[in-house]
């Protein structure tokens, strides 16, 4: 187990099948319920998530773990920052 998993399970949320913006408002949704320092993985179909998700991060302060793409799916994994 990487050191990025070790103090909080992984959350998963599922955005496959939605078009821009809707995995960035599902994932600042989501957010809002997790702890600070849990890790969400968000599994989308939509490309744009590998620069959208990412920006938003850095806007917003979270830490972008990793992103990768199998087959369809994009999975971009983040860990929650909050003030």
């Amino acid at each position: 187990m990487s050191s990025e998993n070790k103090t909080f399970p992984k959350q998963t949320l599922d955005t496959r099948g939605l078009l821009c913006p809707l995995p960035v408002i599902r994932t600042q949704d989501r957010i809002k319920d997790l702890q600070n320092g849990a890790v969400l993985e968000v599994v989308a179909s939509d490309p744009g998530v590998l620069h959208d998700i990412p920006a938003w991060c850095r806007v917003h302060g979270h830490h972008l773990i990793e992103t990768e793409q199998v087959g369809l799916d994009i999975y971009v994994r983040l860990r929650v920052c909050k003030d």
